[in-house]
């Protein structure tokens, strides 16, 4: 890996021409002091995204990225043309390029020397996935679908710059109002947390962040910084998938599930609760048949439960949990069924509701 020394948090310039060999006259670079950069580098700061990525400076753009291995880096933009950055602070890369409003760029990465290139999206150029609605309603614990903004989730989104082409990756948010920074590693980084610090989104307490480039099947967690000053790793409490234990990594998981049990709903409303007859089976699905998973599950329990009479099942807890003598009461992830069993997919064995007994 090639090195220049560190630079001083000074206003500076930079000269190194594009790729096709055009000069183009020197732009300033946007200062930043020892301890900006030096948190970033090693995935401790709290606000990684107004060190990294583009950033207008007096009429030019800035950019920085944090490739720790890299050998060399360039900016790659939309005409075909490569600008070199230097390498400034312990893994962080640095360019100032003339344009005041950059347009869409993807990153040039060189690994090792007299390797092929390979092009990479900066994850430090997009907006929070987070709206400020979610944000105020998780400030006063009012949120009612946390699921829905926190945790892991697949989508397509479109960087800050203008003429951003749609970039499909996975949003990350969690909520840890005392930590004083929280990394994801993982699977696609190489549980390398510098790579991809989140953000803090202000007093609500979410940290937040989107990885380009990957997407359902990795497997992740958060490291989180506590006020103590010591790095622990946590599973994602909002993850819709674990791995089996005894390991404890959440796993990236997209439904795409669609009931169509209408008609059984509708026979459900139209009776009296009250005095309809009721008969609760109660079963650990892991102990109930030893082997079974839930699509096996499905069809014999349903089965089993309907010839003894009874009317309704009560499943004791099948969200993850990381022992399995404990029956499933030390629940890891309330969105995740846990992974003894099968996985998302095979809990969904069929999309229509048994008519006899009736679901819990």
């Amino acid at each position: 890996m090639t090195k220049t020394p560190d630079r001083a948090a000074t206003p500076s310039t930079t000269g190194a021409a594009p790729g096709r060999g055009a000069a183009r006259p020197a732009s300033p670079v946007m200062p930043l002091g020892e301890h900006e950069l030096g948190a970033t580098a090693t995935g401790s700061y709290h606000e990684p995204h107004s060190v990294l990525g583009a950033h207008e400076y007096e009429g030019a753009t800035t950019v920085r990225t944090l490739k720790p291995l890299a050998h060399e880096v360039s900016v790659l933009l939309p005409d075909g043309s490569t600008h070199a950055m230097e390498h400034e602070h312990d893994g962080i890369w640095v360019v100032s390029l003339p344009q005041a409003e950059l347009p869409a760029h993807r990153l040039r990465v060189t690994w090792t020397e007299g390797a092929e290139p390979v092009e990479l999206e900066e994850p430090y150029r997009f907006l929070p996935t987070i709206g400020e609605l979610d944000l105020h309603l998780i400030r006063e614990g009012r949120h009612e679908e946390l699921w829905q903004a926190l945790g892991s989730h697949v989508r397509v989104l479109r960087g800050e710059s203008q003429g951003a082409d749609a970039v499909e990756g996975t949003s990350f948010a969690v909520w840890a109002p005392n930590a004083r920074a929280v990394q994801v590693i993982g699977s696609f980084n190489g549980w390398d947390g510098r790579l991809h610090a989140l953000r803090s989104l202000g007093s609500s307490g979410v940290w937040e962040v989107f990885v380009p480039g990957i997407g359902d099947g990795e497997t992740y967690k958060y490291r989180i910084l506590g006020a103590d000053g010591v790095w622990r790793d946590k599973a994602d409490p909002m993850a819709r998938f674990a791995e089996v234990p005894p390991a404890t990594g959440s796993v990236i998981t997209t439904s795409s599930f669609e009931w169509t049990d209408d008609h059984w709903l509708a026979e459900r409303a139209a009776k009296d609760a009250v005095s309809s007859r009721m008969s609760i089976y109660e079963v650990h699905l892991a102990s109930w048949r030893p082997g079974l998973g839930y699509r096996e599950l499905a069809t014999e329990l349903t089965d089993y439960v309907g010839e003894m009479g009874f009317t309704h099942v009560e499943f004791m807890p099948v969200a993850e949990h990381p022992f399995g003598g404990s029956w499933g009461y030390q629940v890891t992830g309330y969105y995740a069924p846990t992974s003894r069993l099968g996985t998302p997919t095979s809990c969904a064995t069929s999309s229509t509701r048994s008519t006899a007994p009736a679901s819990a």
